[in-house]
């Protein structure tokens, strides 16, 4: 049987608070706690790492996660070493294509090959302390480990990608078991492809969380997160990422009018209301991404996952009410995955 975990997606609106959520995450029984990389509308990510790092004994720290884009590989590879050197073998690596820190510098997100390329070039500066980038020679001469290496991945093409090259995996289908398992089967057929062992590959999937009694309140609350979701997992194409037909419109729509600026602002942002002129595709997505309820309910949900092949549960829950939440979750949601 998978072990579920439960890791934390802090997004450091202050250093402060993102320093009290770890501390507050660990004390409760969580296993991770990843922060996330958009300079633009959150503080710097390595500065806020280090001092998560420094706060915590236990739980592991990484990007969740950077991109390929904003930060060369020289640069990230070291930063996240330094983690490492302050939190001994707590340190992760999270990448992905990249969300709002590139579109609020009017960059492009990565290709397949872009991402393929930096997870060569950080794992080869590691290991190795040299790396051709781009036709030239970089160095990084004081680090002697490999760290583990994991890739952000929704779509079918970037979970084999994962499967193959990535430590492990963030995943971002949703939570209901059948698109689970099709994921683990698409990361899994990656690995074999590349001579790996499927099960060597560590599996994390993004959780949509807020636990109330209050359902209807709990989805309102977070609908911004559901913006999100239909802005980014269904980027690039719908196909193979099972959006109903009738949905379609609506997604496209959300995603021409969401503001990178505003990425998960919360109260009455600009994205929240984005879906409050959708509620077919809130309904649909607070179903699919969200598990949202009492702690039993939360519980059920989320068993649902661990069952279809993902432990590691990284909860967002972008609240105002935020450490209730964290201790609700590890204190009376936690003990129900055991």
């Amino acid at each position: 049987m998978t072990a579920a975990r439960l890791g934390l997606l802090c997004l450091p609106r202050s250093v402060a608070a993102a320093v009290a959520d770890a501390k507050l995450a660990e004390e409760v029984g969580f296993s991770l706690v990843g922060v996330a990389d958009s300079q633009s509308v959150f503080r710097e990510m390595y500065s806020t790492m280090a001092l998560c790092a420094q706060a915590t004994r236990r739980v592991r720290i990484g990007p969740s996660v950077t991109n390929a884009v904003t930060r060369h590989p020289a640069v990230a590879a070291s930063g996240i070493a330094t983690v490492e050197e302050i939190a001994p073998g707590r340190a992760f690596f999270g990448i992905g294509s990249g969300d709002s820190a590139i579109l609020n510098l009017a960059e492009r997100p990565s290709t397949l090959a872009d991402m393929r390329a930096y997870v060569e070039a950080v794992r080869g500066l590691h290991t190795r302390g040299q790396f051709t980038w781009r036709g030239r020679l970089v160095r990084l001469t004081w680090v002697k480990r490999a760290i583990p290496i994991y890739l952000a991945a929704e779509g079918p093409r970037t979970l084999q990608l994962a499967g193959q090259i990535a430590d492990g995996v963030i995943v971002n289908v949703g939570l209901e078991p059948t698109l689970v398992k099709e994921a683990v089967a698409h990361v899994h057929a990656g690995a074999r492809s590349a001579g790996r062992d499927p099960s060597s590959i560590d599996l994390w999937t993004m959780v949509r969380v807020n636990v109330t009694d209050d359902i209807a309140a709990g989805i309102d609350e977070i609908r911004m997160e559901l913006a999100s979701n239909a802005h980014h997992v269904f980027r690039f194409t719908l196909e193979g990422k099972h959006v109903p037909p009738k949905l379609a419109d609506a997604v496209v729509r959300v995603q021409k009018g969401y503001q990178p600026a505003a990425h998960e602002a919360l109260g009455p942002s600009p994205n929240a209301a984005l879906l409050d002129a959708e509620p077919a595709l809130r309904a649909y997505l607070a179903e699919r991404f969200a598990a949202v309820g009492p702690p039993s309910a939360v519980a059920e949900k989320l068993r649902g996952v661990v069952d279809a092949g993902i432990g590691g549960l990284l909860v967002t829950g972008f609240v105002h009410e935020r450490q209730a939440l964290i201790r609700t979750l590890g204190e009376r949601v936690l003990n129900r995955l055991a």
